[in-house]
């Protein structure tokens, strides 16, 4: 029983943990170091296109990432640039 604790802790404390290391997104890059770009096409909705750019810009170890141009008709793209 202890080992199945332990283990629901440790998961728990992952997801807590990452989700606090995940990329905000701001609205002017203004006093942040750029560290790149990143870009995502085929996004179902604008809302799955931000958290594809999210994702990726956490992947990338961004701290914040700014949404930089988005588009699209069935499918959307977008580029966002990233901040340490």
């Amino acid at each position: 029983m202890k080992k199945v604790t332990a283990a629901l802790f440790a998961t728990t404390l992952v997801i807590f943990s990452t989700a606090t290391w995940a990329a905000t997104e701001v609205t002017s890059g203004a006093g942040m170091q750029p560290m790149g770009s990143v870009s995502v096409s085929g996004a179902d909705t604008l809302s799955d296109l931000q958290h594809q750019l999210k994702q990726k810009a956490t992947q990338d170890g961004a701290s914040s990432f700014k949404i930089i141009s988005a588009g699209g008709d069935d499918k959307y793209y977008g580029v966002a640039t990233l901040y340490k």
